[in-house]
């Protein structure tokens, strides 16, 4: 405490780093509750960790080391690991209960699941039940007071002595995830502790505060896991969210950082941007609960705010998810100290500090979550039951999705939906809609009359009216727009129960096969399959000569063959006829194709086999240039789709590296949102001019037309400064033109390389930027184009939704013997926007093929 207070009183004095410089040593009473005590038989977090919590960030070892050492010494304590990080880090719950309630936990389990079942609900007497709080923390590896403050709630759970907390644990079950995001958390831990001097600098000019790019917030692929509660994209959520229903907890909390000057924010947040599928009872618990959590903090003196800055809109964040699940989430935000003491407008702002509040609100949430346990276990009854009779009475009755030409990107969806604890059912036999045809085999039925209805409307629905119009995050996330599947919303008039067929409570991937057994000749496969990508990829790395159709063409059976089909001779290959026909069964197999054997080039129509319309592939040698001024987001994004689901392997470049390196190695260029002005344009242009493919998206398209590079244009979008305003209006004017996230209509030209694949001329897209790409002056330039009522779900200002209006999607532009392609907007958002990733893929694959005279020519713009 002395150090403590020597740094708070340096700091209201305005003394310099130099004068603060102390080493701090916390001991365990600046946390704990000072009436509780404690059993001495269990060793405290220093016994284990050799430290004082606060005075290190713990790395995710060490608090592995020590949760592992509790459960091993505490009967209160259970250890799960529920699932590994892309890294290969375990990931871990403990249950925490009384011994008692250890005994009998999976009945308890079981019990208390059926709050969630109305048919079973109403028979269970809920003073007798234990109310189930999940704590989970710091989802952002870089957040860190979250993940050591699980220190001190494990040790205080395990080793605390009494009454009162015998009670604790007799009436509720405590589900504790220390560290969300492992693979965040030691990257951000080693950078921290590395640049610690042993006397603590507080100046935040200090490399300690500026993590080097991707930052400790990410996982592996710099995702942020906490947009994944819904897409579910990643092993640590789809882990996660497996243990979340088997439980089906009445509380979550969700505790993260904020920036180092502000002070401590608890929910509820904005009212007017709560979910509308979100109930009113939720929102005045969450109040409720609030108030445990202002008592608790003014005990130590601790200032916080409420009802600002953030929202409930969005059901993919872990505060948020749980309020659609019958349960309470709430998020906790803290400032940071982003290293151990650093200065801000409050003073010095130490790490342990904010651990203390993170561990101060775990103890008042717990106490509100017994005080308040009839009342929440009531609340999670009463939604379920709320929830069916709503769906009772609701115009849609079930939602149906399918693909004839992709069963992959059904099935990924289908998965998504099952994850989520929601029925989904096989149709048991065909039936149209809106001229298209849904069977056994390519579609699946969700029926809305089930408890998840109001998690299925989430999913499902194209809202495009708002009580507000900020938010904190996007505003639409309609899955069977994502993933580009036909799909329809049935009414009592064209939906009876009698439709449904087999229900799916396991899921099969796709099978595929080789049709026609075994061609000395040749075989092909269809560009339609999501993953046929990855097929011609695999084929690519076994040295397999392959060619794309440019054009259609048609076999002596009937068979029509579409653009972007691929074409594999027999002759001229590394392998045999027999080896071929092995392989291609195994590719066939893993990436749900069709392979047909073909038996004769001379086709009955449209192009033969050996026409020059057949062109030649290469295989793609791709660079992504990643670091500073990268959207690691977007950069992450890109990554894990060639890396993770398509087994390509993209070199990653560092942007000061460009410079310096031997591009010849490479055909292709990614380059995800972001500022490039430390890479040599006259580089870029002349490897693009010697045959090259750069693929730029979101901001990279802007830096690429603004340095010349490819004739792109986009709309000047000034500033309204024609009427004077109001300056307590400045946040909510600005933020009413941000496009935060939303889904919109284009139109595509099948013909072009880029939209092979594709069968409908009508693709959503996600935009979250305004950024507007000018049309071409070349009518073959833009093969995706917004239309011009492109709005499907989701918030946009009127004069913005004027300005995306017959706007282009995609620019192709030559330059020299090279292709410059450029997308305003990210075809690969979050990992679960699969409808666009063909885009993406098809620049990659099929960049090399685009024809000269079909894009709009570099020189027009000299």
């Amino acid at each position: 405490m002395k150090n403590l207070r020597v740094l708070a009183v340096a700091a209201m004095l305005g003394l310099g780093p130099v004068a603060v410089a102390q080493k701090i040593e916390t001991p365990l009473s600046y946390y704990l509750p000072a009436e509780a005590s404690y059993n001495s038989n269990i060793p405290t977090p220093k016994d284990i960790l050799g430290y004082n919590v606060g005075e290190w960030h713990a790395s995710h070892d060490q608090l592995v080391m020590f949760m592992r050492e509790m459960a091993s010494l505490s009967d209160r304590i259970s250890l799960t690991e529920y699932g590994r990080t892309h890294e290969n880090r375990p990931l871990y719950l403990l249950t925490i209960t009384s011994p008692k309630n250890h005994q009998n936990i999976e009945q308890l389990k079981k019990q208390h699941v059926q709050l969630t079942n109305p048919a079973e609900s109403g028979k269970l007497n809920l003073k007798d039940m234990p109310a189930v709080v999940w704590m989970g923390y710091s989802v952002h590896g870089n957040e860190p007071s979250g993940s050591n403050a699980s220190l001190l709630a494990v040790y205080h759970l395990a080793a605390a002595q009494g009454p009162e907390i015998e009670k604790l644990l007799e009436e509720t079950i405590i589900l504790l995830d220390p560290s969300i995001n492992p693979d965040g958390m030691n990257r951000f831990a080693s950078w921290v502790n590395s640049h610690r001097s042993k006397n603590l600098i507080t100046d935040n000019n200090s490399a300690e505060f500026d993590e080097a790019w991707p930052r400790g917030r990410t996982n592996h692929y710099w995702f942020d896991l906490n947009r994944d509660w819904l897409p579910l994209q990643h092993p640590e959520s789809r882990g996660r969210l497996a243990k979340f229903h088997e439980w089906k907890p009445n509380v979550l909390t969700d505790h993260h950082e904020m920036g180092t000057n502000a002070t401590f924010f608890f929910q509820p947040g904005i009212p007017s941007r709560n979910n509308p599928l979100t109930p009113e009872s939720n929102f005045k618990l969450t109040q409720k609960i609030g108030t445990y959590h202002a008592k608790a903090l003014d005990k130590i003196g601790s200032f916080y705010y409420t009802e600002e800055s953030y929202d409930d809109f969005y059901y993919g964040k872990g505060s948020t998810y749980p309020d659609v699940n019958g349960a309470v989430g709430i998020l906790f935000e803290q400032a940071s100290s982003r290293g151990h003491a650093q200065e801000s407008v409050n003073g010095v702002l130490t790490f342990p500090f904010t651990i203390r509040n993170q561990f101060t609100t775990t103890l008042s949430t717990l106490e509100a979550a017994q005080a308040m346990r009839e009342e929440l276990l009531a609340h999670q009854r009463d939604f379920y039951k709320n929830s069916l009779n709503e769906a009772k009475k609701a115009k849609t009755k079930a939602y149906v999705f399918g693909s004839e030409m992709d069963k992959a990107r059904a099935y990924h969806l289908a998965e998504i939906i099952r994850q989520h604890q929601i029925e989904v059912y096989r149709p048991k036999e065909s039936f149209k809609v809106d001229n298209v045809t849904y069977t056994p085999e390519n579609a699946y039925i969700i029926p809305t009359e089930q408890p998840q209805h109001r998690l299925i409307e989430a999913m499902f629905e194209k809202r495009t009216t708002f009580q507000d119009s900020l938010f904190y995050d996007i505003s639409a996330w309609t899955f069977p727009l994502a993933f580009d599947l036909e799909h329809a919303a049935l009414s009592s008039r064209n939906f009876k129960s009698g439709q449904l067929g087999q229900k799916v409570d396991s899921l099969a991937f796709p099978e595929g096969e080789v049709v026609g057994g075994k061609s000395d000749y040749a075989y092909t496969f269809e560009w339609h399959g999501y993953y046929a990508p990855r097929a011609l990829n695999q084929l690519m790395d076994r040295g397999i000569v392959t060619r794309v159709a440019t054009d259609k063409f048609s076999t002596a059976d009937g068979k029509q063959y579409d653009y972007g089909t691929i074409l594999i001779p027999v002759t001229g290959q590394n392998i045999n006829a027999d080896e071929l026909h092995q392989l291609l069964q195994e590719v066939a197999q893993k990436n749900a194709l069709k392979v047909y054997a073909m038996n004769t080039g001379f086709t009955p129509q449209g192009i033969k086999l050996g026409s020059p319309m057949m062109r030649s592939l290469e295989q793609p040698r791709v660079m992504m240039l990643m670091g500073d001024g990268v959207n690691s987001y977007d950069a992450g994004e890109a990554w894990h789709l060639m890396d993770d689901r398509f087994g390509m392997r993209p070199v990653l470049i560092k942007t000061n590296d460009f410079n310096r390196a031997d591009l010849s190695k490479y055909n292709v260029l990614v380059m995800a949102e972001g500022s490039y002005s430390n890479i040599s344009k006259e580089k870029l242009r002349s490897w693009v001019q010697q045959g090259g493919t750069v693929i730029g998206m979101g901001g990279a398209a802007k830096w690429l037309a603004d340095n010349g590079i490819g004739n792109i244009k986009f709309k000047e979008v000034k500033p309204d400064t024609a009427a004077q305003k109001p300056y307590a209006d400045i946040a909510n004017s600005e933020g009413a033109q941000v496009i935060g996230g939303a889904i919109f209509e284009t139109t595509l030209d099948l013909t072009h390389p880029l939209a092979y694949g594709y069968t409908d001329k009508k693709l959503p897209i996600f935009r979250s930027n305004t950024l507007f790409m000018e049309r071409s002056k070349s009518p073959y330039a833009n093969p995706v184009m917004y239309t011009s009522n492109p709005l499907m779900a989701g918030y946009i200002s009127s004069p913005n939704l004027q300005k995306v209006k017959n706007t282009a999607a995609v620019d192709v532009s030559t330059l020299g013997a090279g292709k410059v392609i450029a997308m305003p907007d990210n075809p690969n958002f979050r990992a679960f926007w699969y409808g666009t990733n063909k885009l993406f893929l098809n620049s990659i694959f099929f960049g090399q093929i685009i024809s000269g005279s079909s894009a709009r020519a570099d020189e027009d713009a000299h």
